[in-house]
């Protein structure tokens, strides 16, 4: 199986008799070791739905957009890495919130996500997914929690270079600020919006850190740092890991799986 099959898979496979609501939950709680990781958001099941489960739509986020499409192909439950309830939110069930509440618990689907489990993950987590999208070494899980990856290259290279291969595999052009005149032996990476975590990729030896999303503070720690820093893209990152999760519930349970896009420009 070549990369691209890994990464895409068959994503409309027949069903097999479906599994019950509560299994497939303590299964991925335990699989994904949720009780491990102190999240801003529920891990698991966040809406309740039907008791059985055969078809399932995958998502990066539980959009309006992504719960109409999940309702069309016959859904019983979505599965996300960016659900609802974050830490700070308004928990009034008002507006944008109440119009996506409303549509999902009118086709009685089930609402699972699964944040930073889904991140750090050794096989089908988003960092792990993420350097296989990019062609890298396979990458040690470091930091706290295990959310920075890290791989040595087999030669230096220069930061274009990486430029050139996340556009290659993302379909869209980095922002590369800092040393950019540095070469580069060991990337260190994690998806999202880990900017913050330069400095601990940096004190983890590495040359460069990719992530999703950039701070203004960010190219100036890179620059005083002394490294090259990417921002390759908060959704554009985060594709791959949803996808080998339900890769791996098709294998597992024999359920019908299907990744919706929502395309998102951060």
């Amino acid at each position: 199986m070549n990369v691209t099959q890994m990464l895409v898979g068959d994503q409309d496979s027949q069903s097999g008799s479906g599994v019950g609501r509560n299994h497939l939950l303590g299964y991925l709680n335990d699989w994904l070791c949720v009780g491990l990781f102190k999240d801003y958001s529920p891990n698991g099941l966040q809406v309740e739905g039907k008791a059985h489960i055969a078809r399932v739509a995958c998502a990066v986020t539980a959009t309006l957009d992504v719960i109409g499409k999940a309702v069309e192909w016959g859904a019983d439950a979505l599965i996300v890495h960016h659900g609802w309830f974050w830490r700070g939110e308004d928990s009034r069930i008002v507006g944008m919130r109440h119009r996506r509440i409303r549509a999902l618990l009118q086709a009685d689907i089930n609402l699972l996500a699964y944040h930073l489990p889904l991140d750090a993950h050794p096989e089908v987590g988003n960092n792990v997914m993420f350097g296989l999208a990019l062609g890298w070494p396979k990458a040690e899980l470091l930091g706290a929690q295990g959310l920075v990856a890290r791989a040595c290259l087999p030669e230096a290279v220069g930061s274009e270079t990486v430029l050139q291969q996340l556009e290659g595999a993302l379909g869209r052009r980095p922002l590369a600020v800092g040393a950019l005149g540095r070469r580069i032996r060991t990337l260190a990476w994690c998806t999202g919006a880990a900017q913050d975590l330069l400095e601990e990729a940096v004190a983890l030896g590495a040359d460069a850190f990719v992530s999703g999303e950039i701070s203004e503070r960010t190219t100036h720690a890179a620059r005083e740092l002394g490294v090259v820093y990417f921002a390759a893209g908060h959704y554009a990152s985060e594709r791959y890991g949803i996808q080998a999760l339900g890769r791996h519930l098709h294998r597992t349970f024999g359920l019908a799986w299907h990744f919706f896009e929502d395309p998102n420009p951060v």
